[in-house]
């Protein structure tokens, strides 16, 4: 498989600039082979997570918020006005203990967070954070070898969140959804590390990763929810690292995080590579759009499993501002 970058036109002659650290990779002016974007991402936070996952970017209160999913801890940052990339002050992330397991989070329409717990789905509504625990909703299922993982929301307003036994053991996982009404639905079963998921620009589709494919798959659904197809977008080469958690640009391309590949990817609807994002630590786990212009692209990673002074990064997050702005996340509607 051809691995090297290519570029993308685009239309919008005012889209931001890449920040210091992007390198034109073999630009076609140069001489080179026809090839996209190389970036270097910049240390944003300390090393504050054991297992950084699941960045989103909750507009409303202008605010980054991730994951220390094995910990169940949220932590929560606000960038200062201004903010152009600098060192976060470590004293201004908030952290919040909401469960044994905090494997994602998305805002709610009305305000309030949506979360998928271990093996449970809860709610938080506006102002409960740090006041109240969250409520949660009946368990899912009760084979305690199985955790909930990455998830995100659909244009209708509906929660998707996949799951992962601890093994990893292959088919044991399913990609569930949580209705407006607070009712649960397997919509694709027979996974082994649901992971990322977002939706294309105009709603057609869904881009999907289960890491154990080595793949980026592409997801229709229909009107009520339901998978009615999944076809290929692009395989992963295992040395490049496994897909993890996803996101999609205004332009309709995917993101994906590679954990164990110290990288993000950017490639197109047709499985084509863009660009590449150089991270510094190993194990990447999910990117986010982020900022008032939605122009800063954030990434968590984990220290999870990394042996003392192994990467001494794992578990910061990253930053990039990479030239395309990113979509308004999907909150839930229930």
């Amino acid at each position: 498989m051809d691995e090297t970058p290519r570029p993308r036109p685009t239309q919008d002659a005012a889209r931001p600039g890449p920040r210091p650290g992007a390198v034109e990779a073999d630009r076609p002016d140069a001489g080179g082979p026809a090839a996209g974007l190389r970036l270097e991402a910049r240390r944003v936070t300390s090393p504050l997570a054991h297992h950084g996952e699941g960045p989103v970017w909750d507009g409303a209160a202008s605010t980054l918020r991730w994951v220390d999913m094995l910990r169940g801890d949220l932590l929560s940052w606000r960038p200062p006005q201004g903010w152009d990339g600098d060192p976060a002050d470590d004293a201004a992330v908030e952290r919040h203990h909401l469960g044994d397991v905090l494997a994602c989070v998305r805002p709610r329409r009305d305000g309030g967070l949506v979360l998928a717990l271990e093996r449970c789905l809860a709610l938080l509504d506006d102002g409960d954070l740090g006041r109240v625990p969250p409520r949660r909703l009946p368990e899912v299922w009760d084979d305690d070898s199985v955790r909930f993982n990455e998830g995100g929301c659909d244009p209708q307003g509906r929660f998707y969140a996949g799951s992962m036994a601890y093994d990893q053991r292959e088919g044991a996982a399913s990609l569930y959804r949580l209705d407006r009404d607070l009712s649960v639905h397997r919509v694709l079963p027979g996974v082994t590390v649901s992971n990322g998921l977002a939706w294309a620009p105009d709603g057609s589709c869904a881009y999907y990763q289960d890491t154990a494919t080595q793949a980026l798959d592409r997801l229709v659904v229909d009107a009520a929810g339901e998978v009615v197809e999944r076809s290929r977008v692009r395989e992963v080469p295992e040395d490049l690292g496994g897909p993890d958690g996803l996101v999609v640009d205004e332009e309709g391309c995917v993101w994906s995080a590679l954990f164990g590949g110290s990288a993000v990817h950017r490639v197109s609807p047709d499985g084509e590579l863009l660009a590449v994002v150089d991270v510094g630590a190993r194990q990447v786990t999910a990117c986010t759009f982020g900022g008032p212009d939605l122009a800063d692209l954030f990434i968590t990673t984990s220290a999870d499993g990394v042996q003392p002074g192994d990467d001494p990064l794992a578990g910061a997050v990253f930053w990039v501002r990479p030239g395309v702005r990113g979509l308004p996340v999907l909150p839930f509607a229930g």
